[in-house]
C-alpha cells in the first residue's frame, strides 16, 4: 500500500476516535434529577434535587429520613444542523450539502436510593449515565470524512455512605464504578472514487473504570444549606478496534487501545429559605475537561502509537439560579436559569459535537400524591450560540487535507418525569441540615 493511502486511512481512523472524545467536553449528562432540572440544577449540591442530589454531593443523603427511592426518566431532544460554507469547504465536497439534523433523541434513566440506619448513618446508591452522545448526519454530506455517526454510552454505579457529624455538618463518600463504550463512523476517502460512494470506516471501544465521590453539607442556621461535592476523574483503559471496508486496507485495521481520563467535577450549591413556603437556590459547577490533554491510540499488534490526538479542551463552568414556591400543601412549583461555558470552542470544535455556550431556562413541579408518593415533572430549553467549524490543513482535525468549513445552529428541548417513594410508614423527621417538604 502506498504511503499516501496509508496516511489517509490512519488519519481518518484517528479523527474518528478523537472527534468522538472531543465531544466528551460537552456531552456530560447533567439530567440526573427531575426535581433539580426544574431549577436548572441550581442548588443541586445542597439538596434541591431530592435524593438524586447525591450525584452532585453524596452528603445530601442525610437530608432524607427513612428509606426513600427516586426514579427519573429524561428525554433529551437535540436539534442541530451544520451548513457548509463556501469558500472554505473543498469544492468537491461542498456540493454534497449540509448535515441535515444530526440530533438524535435519547431517553436517559437515572435513580437514587437512601436508607437511614440510625440518627447518624445513611447508606445510598446512585445510578445513571454521566456521559452520552448520539449524533447522525446524512450518510453523504460535505463533512462526511469527519463524521457519519457517533454513539457514546456510559453507565455509573455510585454507592455512598453518609455520616451526620452534628446538627450543622454532614459528610459522605463512596466509589464511582463507570462503564464506557463508543462507536464512531466516518467516510473513508479513496482516491479515484466519487465522494458520494465513499465507504465507512469505524472505531469501537469499551472500558470499565473506578473513581470516587465525596462531599459535605453545612447548615450555618435554620433555613440555610451550603453543599459542596466532588466527583473524581475516572481512568479508562479503552480496548477497541478499527475497521476499514477494503481487503487491501486490512493491515490498518485491528485491535487498538487508548487511555482516557474523564474530567473531575466540583459542585457547590446553596439553598436559602426566604419564607416558610419559598426558597432561592444557587449553583456552580466546574468540570476539568482540560485534563483530557492528548489521547494516544496504540496498535495492539504493533505495540506502537497510531497517532497522538491533541484535544486541548478548556475547563467547563456552569452558573445557575432558581426558585421554589409551595403553592399548596401538596404542590411545589419551580423555575430556574443557567449559563454554561462550553469547553469546546472554534479551536477544537468538530462535526460530531458542534457545541457552544449554553443558556438554559427551566420550569418544574412536584405533586405530593399521598404521604408516600410524590410525582415530579420538569421541562428545559437550551439556547446555544451559533458556532463555526473549520477542519483541514493546520487544524486539529485534518483528514487528507480535505477542507471543511461550517456554520451550526443548535437547540435542545428536555422533558423529565420522575417519582419519589417513601417505603413503609412515613418516618418522623430526623435531625437534618434542611427538612424539605417533599
Amino acid at each position: 500500500m502506498g504511503g499516501t493511502m496509508r496516511a489517509m486511512v490512519l488519519a481518518a481512523s484517528v479523527a474518528a476516535f478523537g472527534a468522538g472524545e472531543a465531544r466528551a467536553g460537552a456531552f456530560g449528562i447533567r439530567e440526573q434529577s427531575t426535581q433539580a432540572q426544574g431549577l436548572s440544577f441550581a442548588g443541586a449540591a445542597a439538596g434541591s434535587g431530592g435524593v438524586s442530589s447525591i450525584f452532585w454531593n453524596p452528603a445530601t443523603i442525610t437530608m432524607n429520613p427513612g428509606f426513600v427511592a427516586e426514579q427519573n426518566l429524561t428525554y433529551i431532544g437535540l436539534s442541530s444542523e451544520i451548513r457548509p460554507v463556501v469558500p472554505g469547504t473543498n469544492p468537491g465536497f461542498a456540493a454534497l450539502g449540509g448535515s441535515g439534523d444530526i440530533g438524535q433523541g435519547a431517553v436517559v434513566p437515572a435513580g437514587a436510593t437512601s436508607y437511614q440506619l440510625n440518627d447518624r448513618l445513611w447508606l445510598g446508591l446512585s445510578t445513571g449515565a454521566p456521559f452520552g452522545l448520539v449524533t447522525k448526519p446524512n450518510q453523504v454530506w460535505a463533512g462526511e470524512v469527519y463524521g457519519r455517526s457517533s454513539r457514546i454510552f456510559t453507565l455509573a454505579f455510585n454507592p455512598v455512605i453518609g455520616f451526620k457529624v452534628n446538627e450543622w455538618l454532614s459528610l459522605a463518600a463512596g466509589p464511582n464504578i463507570e462503564y464506557f463504550r463508543l462507536t464512531l463512523r466516518q467516510a473513508l476517502p479513496i482516491p479515484g472514487l466519487s465522494p458520494t460512494l465513499y465507504p465507512s470506516s469505524f472505531l469501537k471501544g469499551e472500558s470499565w473504570g473506578v473513581g470516587f465521590t465525596a462531599g459535605a453539607t453545612l447548615t450555618p442556621r435554620d433555613g440555610t444549606v451550603i453543599g459542596i461535592g466532588y466527583r473524581s476523574s475516572v481512568h479508562h483503559d479503552i480496548d477497541g478496534s478499527i475497521g476499514v471496508p477494503l481487503v487491501a486496507l486490512a493491515p490498518l485495521a485491528g485491535q487498538v487501545h487508548a487511555k482516557l481520563n474523564t474530567p473531575d467535577k466540583l459542585s457547590v450549591g446553596l439553598v436559602q429559605a426566604i419564607s416558610p413556603v419559598a426558597r432561592v437556590d444557587l449553583g456552580f459547577e466546574w468540570d476539568q475537561w482540560s485534563r483530557l490533554g492528548t489521547v494516544g491510540i496504540v496498535s495492539n499488534r504493533l505495540g506502537l502509537p497510531v497517532s497522538n490526538l491533541p484535544l486541548n479542551y478548556k475547563d467547563g463552568y456552569t452558573y445557575s439560579i432558581g426558585a421554589e414556591y409551595d403553592a399548596a400543601p401538596n404542590l411545589t412549583l419551580r423555575t430556574g436559569f443557567a449559563y454554561e461555558s462550553s469547553p469546546i470552542d472554534f479551536r477544537n470544535r468538530s462535526v460530531r459535537l458542534p457545541d457552544g455556550d449554553r443558556y438554559i431556562a427551566s420550569v418544574g413541579a412536584s405533586y405530593r400524591w399521598n404521604e408516600r408518593l410524590t410525582l415530579n415533572l420538569a421541562y428545559s430549553h437550551f439556547f446555544l450560540d451559533r458556532s463555526r467549524i473549520l477542519a483541514g490543513i493546520g487544524r486539529d482535525y485534518n483528514v487528507s487535507n480535505i477542507a471543511f468549513a461550517g456554520v451550526v445552529d443548535s437547540s435542545a428541548d428536555i422533558v423529565s418525569v420522575g417519582f419519589r417513594y417513601v417505603f413503609g410508614a412515613p418516618p418522623p423527621a430526623a435531625p437534618a441540615p434542611l427538612v424539605r417538604k417533599y
